[in-house]
């Protein structure tokens, strides 16, 4: 595993996290009420210091009741205002001392405001939703809310016996007292905060294909009337796991699960081991299936392979895209390179001021960098040749797993995998902004 702390705040989201300490789980016991959207909860965070000695140091928590505080058993001082619970414990922390931080809020869950709208906990019509990405999850959780603090969760969560409750991990138990039920999952492997994952709603849950002795499990988790849809629409995705697990190298968690919800929803979300979409992405005739290959994607390349901070989302997205692209080449439809050149084509009519490497808050979810990121990823496999392309992928997932990485650590990782040099290529497609010429055809893939 490599992790690579960055050194200070997020340079796009500063109020987000603090560098000064890591997480190393969290252990969360939720209360949820549907009718009233009601959520009460305790935290108990073990986390290490950083370097230095830690006086104080903050997590970040939404707009909710704060009820205890303890920071090794003992009650420190603190303040909770804008989203940030400052705690100053009784004596400051040792560096590179373990602590242990207990929690205790309650109030009325709602999304975190950004300039992609509402972000994190969401409340349907009859149920709700976390989808966090990038600083949604103070919505619902104290937490340290960067990217490179992956740290190992279990989450209990108690609600009415009629709903269900979807979290990315393992089911660990599920105990019926009365009218409701308590879940408990286990997410082992490190998770960034944006991606612990979470749908309460009526579900029917199937099974996706069979996966056999050492395969990974697989469930759908629907509205019990979009079953025949779903069913044709995902029918294909035992077929994408089989195949970028040959291309990538194996699955990297434990479980997949995917969830569809009675509700529309602008573009699925991925999470660790769980991606959400909303009904509009069934519609029985698998007009989405790109996006199924693409969120299964994400669970190699952003999730397992996380960014060190939000600066490097290209090579989330754009190895996502990429994907979508390789599934469409083996299935039967257009090769990789055919969708690398229609891609390049829609990009050379729009504004060409955006850089891979750094493209700016404002920026970071715009179209152009996900069509630009898979077409750079297609240049890399024309300069490498498809042995040497997928054998760079399959070591960039494995040398990487559960770690953090950056663009400069894709790159040096990169240039390992050819006698040639690949600076002119990277400084053309990642870190400048004039779109360089459409690179070589390739012929499919070998492996």
């Amino acid at each position: 595993m490599t992790v690579q702390q960055a050194a200070g705040p997020d340079p796009y989201f500063p109020a987000n996290g603090d560098a000064r300490y890591r997480v190393h789980r969290y252990e969360l016991a939720l209360d949820y009420r549907p009718g009233p959207n009601r959520l009460s909860g305790t935290a108990r965070i073990n986390a290490i210091a950083g370097r230095a000695p830690l006086p104080e140091f903050q997590l970040n928590l939404g707009d909710f009741k704060i009820g205890r505080v303890r920071v090794d058993g003992r009650q420190p001082h603190y303040t909770h205002r804008g989203g940030r619970l400052r705690i100053r414990p009784a004596k400051p922390l040792r560096a590179g001392a373990a602590f242990t931080v207990e929690v205790h809020w309650s109030g009325n869950p709602k999304p975190v405001a950004s300039p992609w709208g509402g972000l994190g906990w969401e409340e349907l019509t009859d149920g709700a939703l976390v989808a966090s990405q990038p600083i949604g999850a103070p919505s619902w959780y104290p937490c340290n809310d960067r990217p490179a603090d992956k740290a190992s969760y279990q989450i209990s969560i108690t609600t009415p016996s009629a709903y269900a409750v979807v979290a990315g991990g393992r089911l660990l138990t599920r105990t019926t007292k009365a009218s409701t039920t308590t879940w408990v999952y286990e997410q082992s492997a490190p998770t960034s905060s944006y991606l612990v994952g979470l749908s309460i709603g009526k579900y029917q849950t199937v099974l996706l294909g069979d996966p056999g002795l050492g395969g990974v499990p697989q469930h759908g988790h629907i509205p019990s009337d979009l079953l025949p849809e779903f069913s044709r629409d995902f029918a294909r995705q035992p077929a994408m796991m089989e195949l970028f697990q040959d291309l990538f190298g194996p699955y990297p968690f434990d479980e997949y699960a995917v969830v569809v919800t009675e509700e529309e929803l602008d573009v699925p979300v991925e999470a660790q081991g769980l991606s959400l979409f909303g009904a509009n992405h069934v519609d029985g005739a698998r007009g989405s299936e790109r996006l199924v290959a693409h969120e299964l994607a994400h669970q190699w390349f952003g999730n397992s392979v996380s960014i060190a901070d939000w600066r490097h989302i290209w090579l989330n997205e754009g190895f996502a895209k990429y994907a979508e692209w390789l599934w469409s080449e083996r299935s039967g439809g257009r090769t990789a390179h055919q969708h690398a050149a229609a891609a390049h084509r829609l990009l050379s009519t729009l504004p060409q001021d955006l850089r891979l490497a750094d493209p700016g808050r404002k920026s970071m979810f715009d179209d152009r960098l996900y069509e630009r990121g898979g077409v750079t990823v297609h240049a890399v496999r024309c300069a490498l040749g498809d042995i040497a392309f997928f054998r760079m992928l399959r070591s960039w997932a494995s040398l990487h797993r559960n770690g953090t990485v950056t663009t400069a650590t894709f790159t040096s990782h990169a240039s390992r995998f050819t006698s040639e040099p690949l600076d002119q290529l990277f400084e053309a497609w990642v870190y400048g902004t004039r779109l360089p010429p459409m690179p070589s055809a390739e012929t499919g893939i070998a492996v």
